[in-house]
């Protein structure tokens, strides 16, 4: 065979090799991108928000000596629960022991005198009814009898107050709550109304979260029409500093009545139940705080919502035929991993939120739902 033959009979092989595989991809068709979908539902949600704020004791009473005097002895156990007018510390008694009994002595005595006053104005008495004694007589018995009977008084309040002031020799909790750490001692001396307090009892179930809330937020709820759920005995969550759910849900107990002039927010006030007393003062935490009731809300889950070159919210959707589509959104706000959309999207649409990357606008796809996927793929493993 000639060389010339011999080269063309192994080009045309050579191309021949070449364009099998563009015949072969050109004689059939592509298959549809299998992408993953969620199927939208309009319900009726509660829009809530994260607003921080700290725990606090729903009682609090920082202990104080109200009489002077050498501290004893010590009571109670630090950081043990303590019932309303349990004794708390001993103050040495003594001499308030013996100003309790001066003044009973001189209440005795004033009542000796107001016997014999009223003894001498019986007598008077009598002697002017026989015209043997003056009127003036009579008048200064009766004045001397009214002046013992102040007198009886006077003692019998000095009796009481001695009997208080010895009384209170006993400090006694003035609340029922988890006593704190003692900042005194045995030994020590303390003064009726000291800055410094004693210990202090806090009251920890229930315990308040005091969070603030801008008041243009709520304006906007109001002027939107949807039902604001700020109201009081709405219920309330709680999220620990960890990022865990609080087991006991809370309610609003209260709102302050007025906005703050410098902050422009609203003061509110939650109630949580503390039985096991988990929650200490001063614990950071967020409420998750009920904002409006949004009847018919559509919530998109924000892996499937992207943003176009002039960063307006989009998303893709697939159609009856299985065809892509773009779809430009009106957001409201973000509702845990969800967009809450209010225009651009319906019940029963069907939004792609895994393989955006690989579809576009017109093309044909393979949807399936984001449950089944997640069967599939737990299936296989």
């Amino acid at each position: 065979m000639p060389q010339s033959s011999t080269r063309s009979l192994l080009f045309v092989f050579l191309l021949m090799l070449v364009a099998a595989p563009v015949l072969a991809q050109q004689g059939g068709e592509r298959p549809p991108q299998p992408v993953t979908v969620v199927t939208l539902e309009a319900r009726d949600i509660t829009l809530t928000a994260a607003l921080p704020g700290r725990v606090a004791a729903s009682g609090v009473a920082e202990v104080r000596p109200q009489v002077s005097g050498i501290v004893i002895e010590r009571l109670f156990d630090e950081g043990k629960p303590v019932k309303k007018g349990a004794a708390l510390y001993q103050i040495d008694a003594a001499t308030y022991e013996a100003s309790k009994a001066a003044a009973e002595a001189g209440l005795a005595q004033a009542e000796a005198q107001l016997r014999a006053a009223q003894r001498e104005e019986e007598r008077q008495q009598e002697l002017r009814d026989r015209n043997v004694s003056s009127q003036q007589v009579l008048d200064d018995a009766i004045a001397a009898r009214d002046v013992a009977q102040a007198a009886v008084k006077v003692a019998e309040a000095q009796v009481l107050a001695s009997s208080i002031d010895l009384e209170r020799t006993t400090i006694r909790a003035p609340i029922a709550g988890t006593v704190g750490l003692s900042q005194t001692t045995q030994g020590a001396l303390v003064t009726s109304g000291q800055a410094n307090a004693l210990t202090v009892i806090r009251q920890l179930d229930p315990v308040y979260v005091d969070v603030t809330q801008s008041a243009s937020e709520i304006l906007k709820w109001r002027r939107s029409g949807q039902q604001v759920a700020e109201e009081e005995g709405a219920e309330v969550f709680l999220r620990l500093a960890d990022g865990e759910t609080y087991e006991h849900s809370g309610i609003l107990a209260a709102a302050e009545p007025h906005v703050n002039e410098q902050t422009g927010v609203i003061v509110l006030r939650l109630e949580f139940p503390n039985p096991d007393e988990f929650l200490l003062p001063g614990m950071y935490v967020q409420v998750e705080m009920p904002q409006a009731v949004v009847q018919g809300a559509i919530l998109a889950p924000q892996e499937g919502v992207t943003r176009d070159r002039r960063g307006r919210p989009v998303a893709m959707v697939v159609n009856a035929e299985n065809v892509v589509e773009t779809r430009e959104l009106t957001v409201q706000r973000d509702q845990g991993a969800d967009w809450v959309v209010t225009g651009g999207l319906s019940a029963g649409d069907r939004i792609i939120v895994e393989g955006l990357q690989k579809v576009s606008p017109g093309m044909v796809v393979a949807p399936e739902e984001r449950a089944l996927a997640m069967n599939a793929a737990a299936s296989a493993d």
